[in-house]
């Protein structure tokens, strides 16, 4: 009985052995067979779209063209060699069919960078699969590193060059998709188009691993083929050089409006509030009207009118620009106890000015923040001179941007300030500022003569110099000087009527156009040969709009200027310049951290 039932199991596990395996063989030997049919169909496939020999190509362009063309003279481009400047994979099949001489003459970057094994026959086989850039073989010379550096540049320009004739050629092969009629299939439109895809490929392939391959080459070689057949179907070359020219003239309109489009969103981006500062300035409001009113007063106020005091003026609506530019001075100082900052805003933005300084008070300086609506003269006695026309910028028409030709109507019982822009950062101890002998004059500014800097300003490129009264009063070539810091001797100022001057040829202004739109052309104006030039280590500019400004100059500089739309507070502001205005920045106070205000 036992034998029995031992005999029945083993039968039973035979038979689930064999109706588990058997099935399992029988699919995977059928599945090889199929996948063995299909890569074949596939590979026949690819052979016919890429080895379709030159005889089937013409003779189904001939069957479409018709007889009695002529080719016309090849004189819209001309194809270079493309053997220069690559190595191919020793693993392909094809070769080239110039012979060596040829390749050296064609060949830019000559020996160094081509890598050739020299067989018995005489012949150069290549070894390569690809051209890196840096690919040159070093050379254990004395000047290896300038050599290197030779045959990279070349390296960089024979590439440069593949990819400039590629864009020829899928340039003009668009052209002649263009005399092809609408909704017209025929074997040399899809070879036309294919043609341009391989191309538009191979330059991608070059702008994102920087080499060129053997495959490239071989599709700029058909690509060209296929331009010389489409000569023999469209031999009308003045037609194609009007369809060219129409592209061009296109093209350059497109990147024309484009940018139109970039500056005016340079211009708006450079106007907006980030959506962290219009935070901060709310919850700093809402904060300042919780106190008590004998909790809002700033300390010694003594202090404010008093001459022998190192006055600064900053006139701004944006307050942590404001924190940037005290937290820099002061902390560069070495007599801070002797630095008097008056901030004039607006009303709008009192509050929060207060509010800051109430809550980061400056050490042993002295901070007093004003609203300009507390000058009453202002609105009086200038009605109609903070009003600039043509402008939509709020930087040009805002009073706080004007109020710095009223200095001695603010600061009636001091002798001398120092006008700081919100946009700048002090590197430096300005005690030197107030030693400087002004020599009569009333405004001390680092002058922008310097052709070769980005800073260099004409008076003729914001002053119209067609008018017979600037002309007749005015020099185009007088050197120009910049904003951001300046020292005004206020007695002087008072003494030859500045403000007097400023206010005729505002009003001069507003008759006729005189100068572009801000207060740098009337400043020019206003002070014409009432200036003193500073050292030029007092102040650099150009670190909102110039990406080229040389660090030895920024290290030594007093005050370095974010003049432009890229104001580092902004989302646009230029990266590498960015941290020399963060680090003054106090990122871990609760309220930049709760409005996000972040590096």
């Amino acid at each position: 009985m036992r034998l029995y039932r031992r005999c029945t199991r083993i039968f039973i596990l035979c038979l689930l052995g064999v109706s588990v395996f058997v099935p399992i063989f029988l699919l995977s030997h059928r599945l090889k067979h199929l996948n063995s049919d299909l890569s074949k169909e596939f590979a026949e496939d690819l052979s016919i779209i890429k080895h379709r020999t030159e005889a089937q190509i013409l003779s189904a362009i001939h069957q479409e063209e018709g007889e009695g063309l002529k080719e016309p003279p090849f004189i819209v481009y001309k194809d270079g060699d493309f053997s220069s400047a690559v190595i191919f994979s020793s693993t392909e099949d094809t070769r080239i069919g110039e012979s060596g001489s040829v390749a050296d003459k064609a060949n830019p970057l000559g020996k160094n960078v081509i890598n050739h094994d020299v067989k018995e026959d005489g012949q150069k086989s290549l070894q390569e699969d690809r051209l890196p850039i840096y690919g040159a073989k070093e050379n254990p010379q004395p000047n290896r590193f300038q050599h290197d550096q030779n045959v990279r540049s070349m390296a960089r320009r024979a590439l440069d060059e593949k990819v400039t004739e590629m864009k020829d050629q899928v340039v003009r092969a668009k052209a002649y998709l263009n005399f092809v009629p609408p909704n017209r299939s025929s074997h040399f439109v899809k070879e036309l188009k294919l043609r341009i895809k391989e191309v538009e490929r191979a330059m991608d392939q070059i702008t994102n691993y920087s080499y060129l391959s053997r495959s490239a080459l071989q599709k700029m070689k058909a690509m060209n083929s296929t331009l010389l057949k489409a000569r023999r179907i469209y031999p009308d070359c003045s037609a194609i050089v009007k369809k060219l020219s129409a592209m061009t003239y296109n093209a350059e309109e497109q990147v024309r409006i484009q940018k139109i489009q970039e500056t005016f969103l340079a211009e708006l981006g450079g106007r907006t509030i980030p959506k962290g500062l219009h935070c901060l300035s709310m919850k700093l409001t809402a904060e300042y009207f919780t106190l008590e009113p004998e909790k809002l007063v700033l300390p010694n106020k003594d202090k404010l009118q008093d001459p022998e005091l190192y006055h600064f003026a900053v006139f701004s609506d944006n307050v942590l620009a404001c924190s940037v530019v005290v937290n820099s001075t002061i902390s560069t100082a070495r007599e801070p106890e002797r630095i008097v900052f008056h901030i004039v805003t607006d009303s709008l933005n009192l509050p929060a000015m207060s509010m800051w300084f109430l809550l980061n008070p400056p050490g042993k300086a002295t901070i007093h923040v004003e609203s300009i609506d507390n000058f009453g003269w202002l609105s009086t006695r200038y009605n109609a001179t903070l009003q600039k026309e043509g402008s939509v910028d709020p930087r040009y028409i805002s009073a706080l941007n004007h109020l710095r030709f009223y200095l001695p109507d603010v600061f009636p019982q001091l002798k001398k300030v120092v006008l700081l822009d919100h946009d700048v950062v002090v590197q430096r101890d300005l005690r030197g500022l107030w030693n400087i002998n002004m020599r009569g004059k009333v405004n001390g500014a680092v002058e922008t003569c310097n052709q070769v800097e980005s800073s260099f300003r004409r008076m003729d490129m914001f002053i119209n110099f067609t008018d017979p009264m600037v002309a007749k009063k005015f020099d185009a070539k007088t050197c120009t000087w910049a904003f951001g810091m300046n020292v005004f001797d206020l007695k002087e100022w008072r003494r030859q009527n500045i403000t007097g001057i400023y206010h005729k040829y505002l009003h001069l202004g507003n008759k006729r156009p005189l100068w572009k739109a801000g207060s740098l052309p009337i400043g020019w104006i206003t002070f014409y040969k009432h200036i003193v030039a500073l050292d030029r280590r007092w102040q650099v500019l150009g670190l909102g709009y110039d990406s080229g400004v040389r660090p030895a100059d920024i290290e030594q500089a007093a005050v370095i200027h974010f003049d432009g739309i890229s104001k580092p507070w902004l989302d646009i502001g230029l990266t590498k310049y960015k941290h020399y205005w963060t680090k003054h920045v106090k990122y871990e106070h609760p309220y930049l951290q709760q409005c996000n205000i972040h590096e």
